[in-house]
């Protein structure tokens, strides 16, 4: 968005008067919330959440809709996610009353090992993990989608790729994100003919905001895919042109790591918050983990009563923030390869000597961050979510890591390889993409997971109905713009539209700031902040919250308003 304003809220919260920095919230607003009696969908596509509300309107379920918008979404958004990632389901069944964890995340070549980022003298070489065939893992969206829908579907797999099929033939015109993304990394598509042609005009310029972009390579690829399930991608001709592609560009994925790769269904982390459940993603997700160590070390400050954007509860919540990111960097790891203290993280006595430990008026050095005692025990995204009218909801997110992944199309496919080898930790120590600090838990290893920050996130009232489901794009920022979104929500009292507009802060460990997205708070806020030994950072996080809120026995969906997506209902 071009021009942000500085628009002052007005919220009565525990009996005091808040002024709140937050996006404009006229004409905006229009566009990116919706009220529905029945079903909602908000997605940071117009295309994705128009496909979803079809195949509900068609009598498909909830299972069917994110089906959909997953192959829809892969077409509207190549910069962000698409068939050559992966990424991660929550999903609530209101009749089982059950939360489930679908991980469908890349995987390291069965030929990755520790070192392979390094140079001689043990030095990273982070370009060899971001661009090119070496930064590409193997993908997993179709395989997680096949199999979820092949459990939970109700329509034909070939009816509900249908719309992802007829919107890569005929098009969509170019929007703002995607220009942005294809003059960022033109320095990369520019190479790859077939990106070129799709991504640039006859003259190999950027198109105009409105031109047409058509992929008939990926209407074919996926019409292959709806006719052989997931055969089409895993096995044959795409196969071939994936591994083909890799080894040309001297990568080392191979047939086999493609016909090897297995979705995983795991327990999603959950925690107690203000009455209600909250479900979220386990590892090799972090996110989950750390969203409920945020709320969870706040919850004793009773933060309400200073106000939201109030210099006690910036200043705890960065705090908070910091401790979280601590742990990330020390524990978190792909579950099937090391050992993870999920249940010590999210544990009542440790969430206590977290909370103790910002119990502290002044700014803490992260150097000063020390280890806790644990209790013993045995990245460029997008996401969507949906409420149907049976109680049902998901919540996804999805990747191909940076902007275009890898930059490589694997040759007549039309697919963009992910550069998700990033999200690893290339030496103990190391920064990746998103600046999050790496730990040796997270250390390349063949068919590892690498660690993410995609956080899907489900909220259960105690009759076990299912009243807010939120997700985010953003790398290492989702993890706190998910937790601010609930604070906002259940700790301030925000409606939801107001919880997803206000400005929200970031702090991650390393680097030591608070980095405060537009338009930024007062003046004097910021003052004191610095006077307790914060630095400040005004900077833009990137995340694009898509949540989904029962208010007054309706839905209510917003699409955040610093991106340009849509939220509709019926």
């Amino acid at each position: 968005m071009k021009s942000i304003v500085f628009a002052l809220l007005t919220l009565v919260s525990c009996a005091h008067e808040v002024r709140i920095a937050a996006l404009p919230i006229g004409e905006l607003r229009k566009d990116h919330e919706a009220v529905a009696p029945q079903v909602m969908v908000t997605s940071q596509g117009k295309a994705t959440s128009a496909s979803a509300l079809e195949i509900l309107a068609r009598e498909g379920n909830i299972i069917d809709a994110f089906v959909a918008a997953s192959f829809v979404v892969s077409v509207e958004r190549p910069q962000s996610t698409g068939i050559g990632g992966g990424g991660f389901l929550v999903f609530y069944s209101k009749k089982e009353n059950k939360a489930y964890a679908f991980d469908f995340r890349e995987v390291a070549p069965i030929l990755a090992y520790k070192k392979m980022y390094l140079d001689k003298e043990g030095r990273p070489q982070t370009i060899l993990s971001q661009e090119g065939a070496l930064s590409v893992a193997v993908p997993g969206l179709v395989a997680g989608l096949y199999e979820i829908h092949k459990k939970f579907g109700k329509l034909k797999w070939e009816d509900v790729m249908a719309p992802a099929i007829d919107l890569a033939e005929n098009g969509f015109p170019l929007y703002p994100h995607l220009k942005e993304a294809i003059h960022e990394r033109s320095h990369l598509l520019r190479l790859d003919p077939e990106l070129l042609k799709i991504f640039f005009t006859d003259k190999g310029e950027v198109p105009h905001l409105g031109q047409t972009i058509k992929q008939p390579q990926m209407a074919e690829t996926l019409k292959l895919i709806a006719l052989k399930g997931r055969d089409g991608f895993y096995k044959g001709r795409v196969a071939n042109s994936i591994t083909q592609t890799i080894r040309r560009h001297k990568g080392v994925m191979s047939l086999r790591d493609l016909r090897s790769y297995e979705m995983k269904e795991r327990t999603p982390v959950k925690t107690m918050y203000k009455g209600n459940k909250i479900f979220t993603m386990p590892p090799p997700s972090s996110g989950g983990i750390h969203v409920l160590q945020i709320l969870k070390i706040l919850e004793p400050y009773k933060l309400s009563k200073y106000g939201p954007q109030s210099v006690e509860a910036i200043h705890k919540t960065a705090l908070a923030m910091q401790r979280a990111f601590k742990d990330r960097a020390e524990y978190l790891g792909d579950p099937d390869f090391v050992s993870v203290p999920t249940a010590g993280l999210i544990s009542p006595e440790y969430l206590k000597q977290m909370s103790e430990f910002i119990n502290s008026d002044s700014a803490i050095p992260s150097q000063d961050v020390k280890k806790a005692n644990l209790p013993y025990e045995s990245s460029e995204t997008t996401h969507f979510t949906i409420a149907d009218s049976e109680g049902n909801m998901v919540a996804s997110t999805q990747t191909i890591n940076g902007w275009f992944g890898s930059g490589l199309s694997a040759k007549g496919t039309g697919i963009i390889l992910n550069n998700e080898m990033d999200d690893f930790a290339q030496k103990e120590g190391t920064q990746n993409l998103f600046g999050a600090l790496g730990g040796n838990k997270n250390l390349v290893e063949a068919k590892k997971r690498p660690l993410s920050s995609m956080t899907p996130t489900i909220v259960v009232a105690p009759n076990g109905e299912a009243v807010m489901g939120l997700g985010s794009p953003s790398g290492t920022r989702i993890i706190n713009c998910v937790a601010q979104t609930l604070l906002n929500t259940y700790e301030y009292q925000m409606p939801l539209y107001e919880a997803v507009a206000a400005t929200r802060i970031h702090h991650q460990f390393v680097p030591d700031e608070i980095r405060i997205e537009s338009p930024y708070f007062p003046e004097s806020v910021e003052k004191e902040l610095k006077e307790k030994g914060h630095t400040i950072v005004h900077k833009e996080l990137g995340c694009s919250i898509q949540a989904i809120k029962k208010e007054n026995g309706q839905w209510v969906g917003v699409s955040d308003p610093r991106g340009a997506g849509l939220a509709e209902g019926f």
